[in-house]
């Protein structure tokens, strides 16, 4: 509890100074530490700035045998940054309908208390909404709730953050959401017209959020960043902090990655950092990505000192956060070249996780292969997917047995028709629904003007990671 309080200070100091003057901070939790939280935002916000404590009762949870209570409400609590803020009156329907007083003969019919007609008799009309208030009956989602469930853990109900978004934000308005999860708030953003920002550490929730957005009927353009390196670098820092230098920094680094990787450390070697089951390990530097020059380096090292290693086959294991591109494919002709069974593994973002790294969720997935044609006819590309292999090795056995054709382990791939090697643009995609399994392996491009254009393919497999493929063509 005292790390996450101290973890939650850090982050509400952070928020506040990210949020505009005139903007509003909705922090929602459970019944175990909200009273705590509260405390801490009255400190970081303002006691003065405390609006709401807003109740979420969901209703629709069904508890077993419990010796207590039944625990059916969530919390969230509403602060604003300074003294102007939005906030628009929002309504709802009555369970049952109720007889209010108001003033029917009024042309617009603008709301007026205690209303009386010109013999000084009260009107009276039935109306079955009401101003919503502090305590909001909002059912959980269920497995029967198709159109909407992900079946994502804590995924919310669009409803519930569209009462919040347009109780406290108007067209245009910019939305922060830092705990993405299945993405209902940034999803919700984008059907009112809010501009928005998401982000979250699991690339489960980063695929699931840019599929969900994709199914949004005339969804604008969005890009998805990662912020890498800045990330890491951070995470470095706290995470080793009795390192005395930078050379012990790195040690401890490595040392870390390869106990995740369960592979021996070991020393004396520049670009050789560990051996599991006889096989070579790199690790891959946190501030750049995995490069050609890198991987010759690894090989030549290799070779110079096999025996000496402890090598007992003619193996590579090359862990990275990031790869430069088409790496997986021109790398390994060369490694094949010099005799060299070489396998490129991503470390996972879970890395950084905690959690994650405690219960032992860490999974070293192998780089895919990926193989485009393109075509050109005057201004026109064809582009279309030809191949496409995940090593076996990463897949269970029960989803190997189900693989019919390569296709079939895409999830989801996207182009951007001119990269100027900056960030990925998701300027056309393809990808399955529940609703509509099929995927196009191909698509046409149409370019205004003449001339030379990076194209850049991104595939998403079913186990949510990311193969990219670079391709140059003359228009």
């Amino acid at each position: 509890m005292d790390s996450y309080l101290q973890w939650f200070y850090e982050t509400a100091i952070l928020l506040r100074e990210l949020l505009a003057e005139d903007g509003s901070i909705y922090v929602h939790l459970d019944w175990h530490v909200g009273h705590y939280a509260k405390v801490i935002l009255d400190e970081v916000f303002g006691y003065e700035n405390f609006m709401n404590e807003i109740v979420w009762y969901y209703y629709n949870k069904f508890q077993g045998n419990i010796n207590r209570f039944a625990s059916n409400h969530d919390l969230i609590f509403w602060y604003k940054k300074g003294e102007k803020f939005c906030f628009n009156k929002q309504v709802e329907k009555r369970a049952n309908t109720v007889k209010q007083i108001k003033r029917v003969w009024d042309k617009e019919k603008s709301k007026v208390v205690n209303a009386k007609d010109e013999a000084g008799k009260v009107q009276y009309i039935e109306t079955d909404e009401k101003t919503v208030d502090d305590v909001w009956r909002i059912s959980m989602l269920q497995p029967a709730d198709k159109t909407e469930n992900l079946f994502y853990p804590t995924q919310k109900p669009e409803f519930f953050l569209e009462r919040i978004l347009r109780a406290s934000s108007n067209e245009g308005d910019l939305i922060l959401d830092c705990f993405a999860g299945s993405s209902t708030t940034a999803a919700t953003a984008e059907k009112l017209g809010r501009r928005w920002i998401t982000c979250d550490l699991g690339r489960f929730a980063i695929h699931t959020t840019r599929k969900r957005l994709l199914g949004i009927e005339n969804v604008k353009p969005f890009i998805v960043q990662n912020l890498g390196k800045y990330e890491r670098q951070q995470w470095v820092k706290a995470q080793f902090t009795d390192a005395e230098n930078r050379v012990a920094l790195e040690q401890a680094y490595r040392t870390f990655i390869l106990d995740l990787y369960r592979a021996e450390p070991l020393n004396g070697y520049t670009w050789l950092h560990g051996n599991r089951g006889g096989r070579m390990v790199h690790i891959g530097s946190v501030d750049a990505p995995v490069s050609d020059g890198d991987v010759k380096a690894i090989v030549s090292e290799f070779w110079r000192t096999v025996g000496k290693s402890g090598a007992t086959v003619n193996g590579l294991d090359i862990l990275g956060w990031d790869f430069a591109f088409e790496l997986n494919q021109t790398a390994k002709q060369y490694a094949a070249t010099n005799n060299v069974d070489l396998k490129f593994k991503k470390i996972p973002n879970e890395v950084l996780e905690k959690k994650a790294v405690e219960q032992g969720d860490i999974q070293f997935f192998e780089l895919a292969y990926l193989e485009v044609n393109a075509k050109v006819e005057k201004r026109t590309l064809n582009l279309a997917l030809s191949d496409f292999i995940i090593p076996p090795d990463d897949v269970p056995m029960e989803v190997r047995s189900k693989i019919t054709h390569w296709s079939q382990w895409i999830d989801y791939w996207a182009v951007d028709w001119n990269f100027r090697d900056d960030t990925f643009h998701n300027e056309w995609q393809s990808y399955r629904t529940r609703k509509d399994p099929k995927l196009d392996l191909n698509v046409t491009h149409d370019y205004e003007e003449p001339g030379t254009y990076t194209v850049l393919v991104k595939v998403i497999d079913i186990l949510g990671n990311d193969t990219t493929k670079m391709v140059m063509v003359e228009v």
